[in-house]
């Protein structure tokens, strides 16, 4: 971990080791309590086919079973 400040037009400087490791480019993610730089991909769809290959349902199925879970929490 290392600290990192702005300069002065507002601008952040990653350390090497970071951009070398997740990329130059992220999504900045406003928390209460501060922010979070989430990676993003440089395609993004194939970092989506690439995090799913072991996954045999189809993405009706998993939509399906996502809605019948949130309908079994909300108490249906």
């Amino acid at each position: 971990m290392s600290d990192v400040a702005l300069d002065d037009r507002g601008r952040l400087t990653l350390p090497k080791e970071v951009r070398e490791r997740y990329g130059d480019r992220y999504h900045v993610v406003q928390l209460p309590d501060g922010v979070k730089l989430v990676p993003v991909a440089d395609d993004p769809l194939d970092a989506l086919r690439d995090e799913f290959a072991d996954v045999e349902k189809s993405a009706d199925e998993l939509r399906d079973e996502a809605r019948e879970a949130a309908l079994d929490e909300a108490g249906r």
